[in-house]
């Protein structure tokens, strides 16, 4: 560092944000990002401070309205927010909590016991990061109004008229100025509210959707039990209703419902103070823990391994959770969160009590419901026995070397750069795009895999069987992971970015669902962690002379028509693109696969709860269930290939 430059900073040179203007500089700090993600977490935030006041016993109502301006309004039945002056801030209490960070009342134990808002930052970030926001409260026989600009009040509290009732509203207008895009998705909120109604059986969500006059409310008194009915409706039960257990100790509550069906997957679903909980933790260790020991402890009692040849033969873990759908949820008073993504339960001392209050519930139980217990260990047992079979076939592929990631497929183009942080693998339908992408790539940094034909749909398949499967083998040996519990090694991975690439029709449709699937339900810490990627090809070429333009969806087409005057329309050629292989490799690498111009898709399990029923849906046994999605959503269907 040269003298100059080490003299040269100084006070003056450390520039200081005050109040949100943070926020407003750094959003994806906040919310995480400034698209779609983030957009509607403002939403969440919202509604979680309506969702602290049902934990504290005072709200049992909240609507949410989406209004065709694409504002949105949250208003709860709860005490209203502190409209009494600050003893030290001299300033309305919904001010303080509306424009400073780390200011509420969840750091008082006496005001919420259990909140899911965990720093205070919520209600005060989406103020400042809309244009507009307007908080209007009942309470003290009155309506107060306060309204904000970009997180700045634009007037005092005000008593606006009079009122016998209590709650909040707040109405926020998103800044088109930070945002990328501002429309509010309704089934992105439905599910998040069909989630809190589930897991806060005493509370009636509703959201309205006055674009298009459509309307929702979400009620569960069954909570968590319902929850779990929701998610197996698409799968066959092993026994008639959710086993439902509850208990509270040392101030943590503790709710665990789970119902076994006939799928070889795993669903267990862990939440605290209504945050899930997507990376675990020790409520989910203890449930688990807990599920394992008393299946093998009654098991032991009542003689039911006698068939088995193996010496002190036990269930594993792996096996007493295969089919079984779960939710654990449990309400902590301070919860430490840890992780990459800090959803990730570390208070060591609700493990042991998770394990506890579940124990003694499923040994209750299981005595009075033999017939629940048989056949969830008998399932279990065949568990263990395809887990064995599925290690032999691992075993026997590796012999031949079809695991092995030092002897690569030999129809993988792999990448010059061995660094995965920098590679990228390209998962193409067919043959013709395969071409075609081999030879528009970047060698250095992309592998092309070509996939023929359509996977194997692991959602009806064990391990044993999935690994027989030769596009699986390849598509595991490239990647270098391995699959399985015991094997996968997300350490081991080939490329940092694994890119599904597959038409724009149905086929390329059913293609990516079924990779979706496999990587959901064989690779899941691919796509927890965001390695996995979609990408979108353009639906249209627009050719005007010797220039080409490219339209991605319909909006897309109509937005660039509109630059065109009439003249120049008529001479335009649309050519709409029902597949990779209609592209020569230079228009595939331009809007395709080159990153400066591309766009990828990332998978993301946000919502995994309504993934995993969604591909159980899809891709699982029930007619019916698919039948009823597809009635739901035909009317949303564009370019229907028949």
């Amino acid at each position: 560092m040269t003298t100059s430059a080490a003299n040269d900073y100084r006070s003056d040179k450390i520039t200081v944000l005050k109040g949100l203007e943070a926020v407003r500089k750094r959003p994806a700090m906040y919310i995480g990002d400034v698209g779609k993600r983030g957009l509607h977490h403002l939403v969440y935030e919202v509604v979680d401070n309506s969702i602290d006041e049902s934990l504290a016993g005072f709200c049992d109502k909240i609507v949410v309205t989406i209004h065709p301006d694409e504002s949105v309004s949250i208003t709860d039945n709860g005490r209203g927010m502190p409209v009494d002056m600050h003893p030290t801030e001299k300033k309305p209490g919904v001010e303080i909590i509306m424009t400073i960070l780390h200011a509420g009342g969840k750091f008082d134990k006496g005001s919420y016991k259990v909140s899911g808002g965990l720093h205070g930052v919520g209600v005060s970030v989406v103020n400042a990061l809309s244009e507009k926001c307007r908080v209007q409260i009942h309470r003290n026989g009155n309506i107060y109004e306060q309204t904000y600009e970009k997180g700045i009040p634009t007037k005092a509290l005000e008593i606006i008229g009079k009122s016998r009732k209590n709650g909040t509203t707040v109405t926020f207008y998103p800044d088109k100025s930070i945002f990328t895009k501002v429309q509010f998705d309704k089934e992105v909120l439905e599910e998040r509210m069909r989630e809190l109604a589930f897991l806060n059986r005493d509370v009636s969500i509703t959201l309205i959707d006055e674009r298009s006059g459509e309307e929702s409310t979400f009620h569960y008194k069954g909570g968590i039990q319902e929850f779990v009915t929701y998610l197996n409706e698409a799968r066959s039960p092993l026994h008639p209703k959710p086993v439902f257990i509850t208990g509270e100790r040392e101030d943590v509550l503790v709710e665990f419902a789970f119902q076994y069906n006939d799928s070889y997957n795993e669903n267990f679903f862990a939440y605290v103070n209504c945050i899930h909980t997507i990376e675990g933790g020790t409520h989910l260790t203890g449930a688990r823990t807990a599920l394992t020991r008393s299946l093998n402890t009654y098991a032991i009692k009542n003689n039911l391994f006698k068939g088995i040849k193996k010496s002190n033969f036990s269930l594993s873990g792996e096996d007493t959770r295969e089919g079984i759908t779960a939710v654990i949820s449990v309400r902590v008073a301070e919860p430490q969160f840890e992780g990459q993504t800090k959803t990730k339960l570390g208070n060591s001392e609700v493990k042991g009590i998770v394990d506890s209050i579940i124990s003694d519930g499923l040994s209750e139980y299981f005595e009075q419901n033999p017939s629940v217990a048989r056949k969830v260990i008998e399932k279990s047992v065949l568990a263990a026995k395809a887990r064995d079979a599925a290690r032999a076939a691992r075993e026997l592929t590796r012999r031949k070397n079809a695991l092995d990631s030092s002897n690569l497929p030999g129809k993988l183009s792999d990448c010059s750069i061995k660094d995965p942080a920098l590679c990228e693998l390209f998962l193409v339908e067919g043959d013709s795009a395969g071409g075609s992408a081999k030879q528009g790539r970047d060698r250095r940094f992309q592998a092309i895999l070509p996939l023929r034909g359509k996977i194997l749909n692991v959602e009806k398949a064990r391990l044993d069987k999935i690994l027989s499967n030769n596009e699986i083998r390849t598509m595991i040996t490239a990647i270098g992971a391995g699959i399985g519990k015991e094997e996968f090694d997300i350490e081991r991975i080939r490329y940092h970015k694994i890119i599904i690439m597959t038409d724009a029709d149905v086929d390329g449709a059913h293609i990516r669902t079924l990779l979706m699937t496999f990587f959901y339900r064989q690779m899941f810490d691919l796509v927890k962690d965001g390695y996995v990627y979609i990408a979108q090809p353009p639906l249209y070429r627009i050719k005007n002379g010797k220039s080409m333009q490219y339209a991605y969806d319909d909006d897309e087409l109509m937005k660039l028509l509109k630059r065109f005057d009439a003249k120049t329309k008529s001479r335009l050629n649309i050519s709409r693109y029902k597949g990779l292989g209609e592209m020569n490799p230079d228009q595939l690498w331009t809007t395709t696969m080159d990153p400066e111009t591309r766009t990828l898709r990332q998978v993301s399990i946000e919502d995994a709860a309504a993934a995993d029923r969604m591909f159980s849906v899809l891709m699982g046994e029930s007619v019916e269930s698919r039948r009823r999605f597809i009635e739901a959503n035909a009317k949303y269907v564009k370019n229907l290939d028949i």
